[in-house]
């Protein structure tokens, strides 16, 4: 009858021992996933803090069209109120994040597009380093999207496969979403 109790308690131990280091690694990977984030919310900061420049700017250099300028300025503003809790990453939250971004990302590559109409603002050098800082920051913001998507890739498979899942679900370990492509954008676009 001791055998029997000792193989249950190393039984028992041994499970225990599983399940305490399959929690501490789906921990482990929800860090890895909240500074992944920290660094997609850096590059976008970093994006939003050159607007004021680039807006200034344009506007002293150019009889700018304002409806152009008053979108890139509350685009920035809805883009720097629109946050994401880092604790449950809500798909809701996230999808508003990501619209939020988009629309400043539209409303600048407008303003962009429309500078062209002003050679001597092109021909600046504030504006040529403005311009080439966002180019810059647009390169890392593709580059943490895609580490951000990589990292929770390997939460959600890890709290997804047999038998960690059970682990994961008893203490509410959820899916994370991930950064996706626009819409339409697998389709080549047409030259003419």
């Amino acid at each position: 009858m001791k055998k029997i109790g000792l193989i249950i308690a190393i039984v028992v131990g041994i499970i225990l021992i599983w399940g305490i280091g399959a929690y501490n690694g789906f921990v482990k990977k929800q860090e890895a996933m909240t500074t992944a984030w920290g660094q997609v919310e850096n590059v976008y900061q970093r994006r939003a803090d050159l607007v004021p420049n680039l807006v200034a700017l344009v506007k002293n250099y150019a009889e700018y069209e304002q409806g152009t300028l008053i979108a890139v300025t509350e685009a920035r503003a809805k883009a720097a109120k629109t946050t994401v809790n880092t604790e449950n990453f809500d798909e809701t939250e996230f999808a508003n994040f990501e619209t939020a971004q988009k629309e400043l990302g539209n409303s600048l590559n407008r303003l962009i597009v429309e500078v062209e109409n002003y050679p001597d603002l092109k021909a600046n050098e504030e504006y040529l380093t403005l311009q080439a800082q966002l180019a810059g920051c647009e390169n890392r913001i593709l580059t943490e999207r895609n580490r951000f998507n990589e990292v929770a890739k390997d939460y959600n498979a890890s709290i997804r496969k047999f038998p960690r899942s059970i682990i994961a679900n008893m203490f509410g370990f959820e899916k994370r979403p991930y950064f996706e492509a626009d819409e339409g954008a697998e389709k080549v676009p047409e030259t003419f």
